[in-house]
């Protein structure tokens, strides 16, 4: 009699690990989620992945980062990014159209057809910010930064307004090229970002 009761709680325990499944964030980024010069481990999604689960939140980060990309890049390849159908979705893009002075209204443009289209699929996403480096002017960096809140405003989604807050300019939390973490950078970067990633999960929970 013990085996059996033992067996059915064993059956129920299954069946309700197989009624919820682990949630799937997808993170679609250029090479700060990539992890350029990291390795695959140490890169934001897999340290974000670890320092979730340490948390208490079991989910699966799929790292859709391409090295290179600017936000047109990202718009251009949504749709395969978007092909296993993750519940959530972080979205940090913009690093590479600032370095290279691109206009930002073409940068509100694209970034405005992803967000347009994560939403219209139901996808709760969370926007990692970036800033425009000082080179490039007083009102570049202006226009460049209001991107962000305004996109947040518009489509009620939740901004972190800085990926590289605490970490940009600092060397001993970055490689030579000084533009890209090391491990110990990704950590803080992760550390920070974490709690917004814990809400937007929370978040659907709740309204489920």
């Amino acid at each position: 009699m013990i085996v059996l009761i033992a067996g059915f709680f064993a059956t129920g325990i299954a069946d309700l690990a197989a009624a919820t499944p682990v949630p799937r964030i997808l993170a679609l980024g250029d090479s700060l989620t990539a992890g350029l010069g990291v390795a695959a481990n140490e890169a934001f999604p897999a340290q974000l992945q670890r320092k979730l689960k340490e948390r208490g939140l079991d989910v699966t980060i799929t790292n859709a980062g391409v090295s290179g990309d600017t936000t047109a890049g990202g718009l251009a390849r949504l749709d395969w990014a978007l092909a296993d159908k993750p519940d959530f979705a972080l979205v940090e893009l913009g690093a590479n159209d600032s370095l290279r002075g691109l206009d930002p209204k073409s940068a509100y443009d694209n970034l405005d057809k992803i967000l347009a289209r994560l939403k219209d699929k139901g996808i709760p996403t969370l926007i990692l910010g970036m800033l425009a480096p000082a080179n490039w002017g007083k009102d570049y960096q202006r226009d460049f930064a209001a991107i962000f809140p305004k996109l947040a405003d518009k489509y009620g989604m939740p901004l972190y307004p800085f990926f590289l807050e605490g970490v940009a300019m600092a060397p001993e939390l970055n490689q030579p090229d000084m533009l890209h973490p090391n491990p110990k950078g990704v950590a803080v970067i992760v550390d920070r970002i974490a709690p917004y990633v814990e809400r937007l999960v929370a978040g659907q929970k709740e309204q489920g």
